[in-house]
């Protein structure tokens, strides 16, 4: 058994639009740091951070 699919749907408060686009961000870049790895090739992530007052708990 699988998960329940969930609508998918604009998050209204800018605030934890911007927390939980945070921590997705850092997810995805850990798992492309991991593959970097494995592969033995180098990893730039080229990012630049727009907000310094939100961070994701990581």
């Amino acid at each position: 058994m699988g998960r329940s699919k969930l609508p998918i749907k604009k998050i209204e408060n800018i605030t934890n639009r911007q927390v939980t686009f945070s921590k997705r961000r850092y997810g995805l870049i850990k798992k492309a740091y991991e593959i970097a790895v494995l592969c033995g090739i180098d990893f730039k992530s080229g990012r630049k951070q727009t907000n310094s007052k939100i961070r994701a708990k990581k």
